[in-house]
């Protein structure tokens, strides 16, 4: 698992003549609490919070960050576990990543590092859906694409309200996996992974996600979508949204699709 699968690619910055004032507002619009500073592309240092403290208002940045000599930073086709490391031994819970002119392509937070060890991986899912249907005989083809929000079909009638707290945030900083859907000769694209991710678009009003595309030449109906439609799943709107804590039963649908 390399960094740039799950590094933030939009990063707030400063430029080099802000001021303490200017991070001071930034830390209140974002509420994060470090900020990489960049001219012309290239980071040459980093300011924090703590920086910040007891300095006048009007103090300038470039005297108070740290320069990019005495930083740490990483690079996109880093591992992540080794990085998560580094992190570990320096202490510091946001790392750079930068190519290897210094420009900046994104941030590695510790967070990142913890979601990279605890998130299903989605080409092994893949592969499996994909060998489940050519099994049942299924003609197919795999491509990536973006495909619309509004024409997803839901097969899963609950997800939960932590979890989608949790694709919301990776959503708003465009670190959301790819979907897993299916498209045949009579549908549109039929959700197979990625639900939780699918609602979290639905309620930003983000128009199109990134999906791996299941192809199936067929002009009949997958039980897949049979036993959604038995449901009353129609649309994402059709998805309860629970509270973990009060659901015991933890019951979310299992569907057949091998028919």
């Amino acid at each position: 698992m390399s960094v740039k699968e799950y590094m933030t690619k939009k990063v707030n910055t400063l430029p080099l003549n802000a001021t303490v004032c200017d991070a001071i507002k930034l830390v209140e619009d974002t509420t994060h609490d470090t900020f990489p500073i960049v001219e012309s592309g290239k980071i040459i240092g980093i300011v924090s919070v703590h920086d910040l403290i007891g300095k006048e208002k009007d103090e300038k940045i470039k005297n108070i960050m740290t320069d990019i000599r005495e930083m740490v930073v990483t690079y996109p086709d880093a591992d992540v576990l080794n990085i998560g490391r580094v992190m570990f031994r320096t202490g510091f819970s946001k790392l750079p990543v930068v190519d290897k002119k210094n420009n900046l392509l994104g941030i590695l937070t510790n967070t990142d590092v913890l979601r990279s060890q605890i998130e299903k991986t989605t080409p092994k899912k893949l592969e499996k859906i994909v060998k489940t249907y050519r099994t049942l005989g299924y003609d197919l083809e795999v491509y990536k694409d973006i495909v619309p929000v509004e024409e997803l079909k839901p097969t899963q009638n609950k997800v939960y309200e932590d979890e989608l707290y949790g694709r919301i945030y990776e959503l708003e900083r465009g670190l959301a996996e790819p979907l897993i859907v299916i498209k045949t000769n009579l549908t549109k694209y039929i959700i197979v992974d990625g639900h939780h991710r699918a609602v979290a678009a639905n309620k930003l009003k983000v128009d199109t996600l990134d999906a791996y595309v299941l192809n199936i030449k067929t002009a009949k109906k997958l039980g897949i979508e049979k036993t959604a439609e038995k449901q009353g799943l129609n649309s994402l709107c059709d998805i309860q949204v629970l509270d973990p804590s009060n659901d015991i039963n933890n019951d979310i649908c299992s569907l057949k699709i091998y028919e």
